[in-house]
């Protein structure tokens, strides 16, 4: 999904590139108040609208070569340690932790303090055994995010991150998650296709102009999954990805207006000239959701990388 900050009808805020969560660039964050200097905030209240999205979409068929993964690590006292890294309220963990067994530790990275707060406050407590689930928090972004930072980490996670990447960014992940010698589970990276039911004369206009929007200012966008495959790959790493598509029907009727809004605003952003046939799109679309006639699938892929083990012969 990668969002970050696009909204119906505004520009793209940058000092919410890191923030995976924030929104996706599908759709709308509605932004909270922040203080001078403070990046842009988004409001939890969008965050937990697209979570149950989210943990329906995430590809499971990825969980059981990571817990093999995970299972042949050394032990430690604190259990496994997982870095999220752009974390927003947390449902990664949410998500992740009640299914893996064994105690956890989990850092939560994210530039937001205000993100970071709810992060902490709903985390799970208990995984898939009843064994402890702990948390941190630390405020920071991907650019800081090192080796040594990831010292003693089993894994690092992240939700709707790879698209808002550029490709040098992505090749600083694998080359960090390398040297610490973690596994990478990477969810919910946008495919750049959309499938809506009815079809649309316009669909597909619109599609190739919000696809056009991601890419731009060097953003991988659709083609993040690939880069980041490559990538890791270079790295030695045994990369695995999965299809983890929203299917947004008459039971996700908040979350398909909201996603309509901002994928068709982000579109006439990128291509001025839709604005005359925008408007009429996109009330037809509200109007067949309305009506229970609308079904939407966002394409996302999600993506396992497990690498050699730190202090592993090769």
């Amino acid at each position: 999904m990668g969002d970050h900050g696009t909204e119906p009808g505004r520009g793209t805020a940058p000092a919410a590139r890191r923030t995976p969560e924030d929104g996706m660039r599908e759709t709308t964050a509605p932004a909270a108040p922040g203080h001078s200097g403070e990046p842009p905030r988004y409001a939890p209240e969008w965050l937990r609208l697209r979570e149950p999205a989210d943990a329906a979409a995430r590809a499971r068929g990825l969980l059981d070569p990571l817990r093999i993964r995970l299972a042949g690590l050394p032990g430690r006292a604190d259990g496994l340690v997982v870095h999220d890294v752009g974390c927003g309220t947390g449902s990664m963990g949410r998500w992740l932790a009640p299914l893996l067994d064994g105690a956890q530790h989990w850092v939560l990275h994210d530039r937001d303090p205000y993100l970071l707060h709810f992060a902490a406050v709903a985390a799970p407590r208990s995984a898939a055994d009843g064994s402890r689930v702990t948390v941190e928090t630390r405020r920071g972004d991907l650019a800081r995010l090192t080796p040594d930072a990831l010292t003693g980490a089993a894994l690092v996670t992240a939700s709707a991150l790879l698209d808002v990447l550029t490709t040098e960014e992505v090749g600083t992940l694998a080359a960090v998650c390398a040297s610490a010698g973690c596994a990478a589970l990477l969810t919910l990276s946008v495919a750049g296709r959309v499938d809506l039911t009815p079809a649309h004369p316009l669909d597909a206009e619109i599609a190739e102009a919000f696809n056009d929007h991601q890419r731009r200012t060097g953003l991988l966008g659709p083609d993040a999954v690939t880069a980041a495959t490559a990538a890791f790959a270079a790295h030695g790493a045994t990369v695995r990805t999965r299809p983890s598509p929203w299917r947004l029907g008459p039971g996700e009727a908040a979350l398909t207006d909201q996603w309509l809004r901002g994928w068709v605003g982000a579109a006439v952003e990128q291509r001025p000239e839709l604005r005359e046939r925008a408007p009429r799109y996109l009330d037809e679309r509200l109007a067949s959701r309305a009506a229970g006639e609308l079904r939407v699938v966002v394409h996302h892929t999600d993506l396992l990388a497990l690498g050699r083990p730190a202090g592993r012969a090769s």
